[in-house]
């Protein structure tokens, strides 16, 4: 299922090129958009911001449209990674943000798993993005255990993060990941030097493998900069719930930001509104959707986390 579309969301190809960067463009008004201290870093990010993944949904021009009505309306959260789009996102954020670097927050991510390998990504993601340094690097996507043993190993990826903070390179880092809460705990159990986690959180998640539960209560405990991402649970959650309850729901957690990934200048602008307007919800009105979206729950919604109900299928069917 598609992300919801709204009528002056789609413009044609020359409207987006018009709204393309130029070092002379207007400051952002700000807007009222909330902000958050983003853990143990002191930064203060607003509470939604662009995500780089989907971006191959768009035009190149389209995406650095986007990009740059983000930062317009006065998103500071530019959420990347090395893989995306084979680097393109990355080109687009280079293009999009010329010009305004200091005043944004840019994260990307390192697939490798050794410290030459997640080094060498580095660099090209710096490179593509235009700058020196990024404001957060996060090992991403941990979704086993034995990629925990690789990354700490000597010669893990560690290293080269542990590195480029000491370099200046980047400024914090952190790890992602969507597969398995018990991974990411393992990650915080092994090491205490992550400044950030990034992982999904939203209304179905206490169902099934839940990052809330599992996850959630170290991270706040370690005072990490908390991340969520999936707060629609890639639009699956739209056949039940508006965008607007995902977003509150999510925004009441104890996290600091969301990073949406918003494909036209409409999506974008709604979510601004809701940020705008958030209130965090009650205790009883967090538990009634949890119970609604009770019957959305498990692998089939959130395909990205392990398949635990398949693993016992074939237990049982002697597999």
């Amino acid at each position: 299922m598609k992300r919801r579309v709204f009528v002056g969301g789609v413009m044609s190809a020359a409207a987006l090129q018009a709204q393309a960067p130029a070092k002379s463009a207007a400051k952002p008004s700000g807007g009222g958009i909330p902000k958050r201290k983003f853990g143990k870093t002191g930064v203060e990010l607003t509470v939604i911001g662009q995500a780089g993944g989907r971006f191959p949904l768009c035009t190149f021009e389209e995406a650095v449209a986007i990009t740059r009505r983000a930062y317009d309306l006065g998103l500071n959260y530019f959420d990347n990674a090395h893989v995306y789009w084979d680097g393109r996102s990355e080109e687009v954020y280079g293009k999009a943000l010329e010009g305004v670097r200091k005043e944004v927050f840019v994260t990307s991510k390192a697939m490798d798993r050794t410290r030459d390998g997640a080094r060498k990504q580095l660099e090209e993601s710096l490179k593509r993005l235009k700058t020196d340094y990024l404001d957060l690097w996060q090992i991403h996507a941990v979704g086993e255990m034995e990629e925990v043993d690789k990354i700490f190993a000597p010669g893990g990826a560690i290293e080269a993060f542990e590195a480029a903070k000491k370099e200046g390179k980047c400024r914090f880092i952190g790890f992602t990941g969507h597969r398995d809460p018990n991974v990411h705990a393992e990650m915080l159990k092994r090491y205490k030097g992550f400044d950030t986690i990034l992982m999904p959180l939203h209304i179905a998640d206490t169902g099934y493998l839940s990052f809330e539960r599992i996850v959630l209560r170290e991270a706040n405990k370690q005072e990490l900069g908390v991340q969520a991402m999936k707060t629609l649970a890639n639009a699956k959650l739209l056949q039940s719930f508006s965008v607007r309850d995902c977003l509150r729901y999510a925004l009441t957690l104890q996290i600091h930001t969301a990073a949406v990934g918003c494909t036209t200048i409409g999506q974008l602008e709604d979510d601004v509104r809701i940020a705008k307007e958030f209130e965090p919800l009650s205790d009883t009105m967090m538990s009634s959707l949890r119970q609604r979206a009770d019957k959305l729950k498990g692998p089939d919604l959130e395909d990205w986390k392990r398949n635990t109900e398949r693993a016992s299928l074939n237990v049982y069917a002697g597999g």
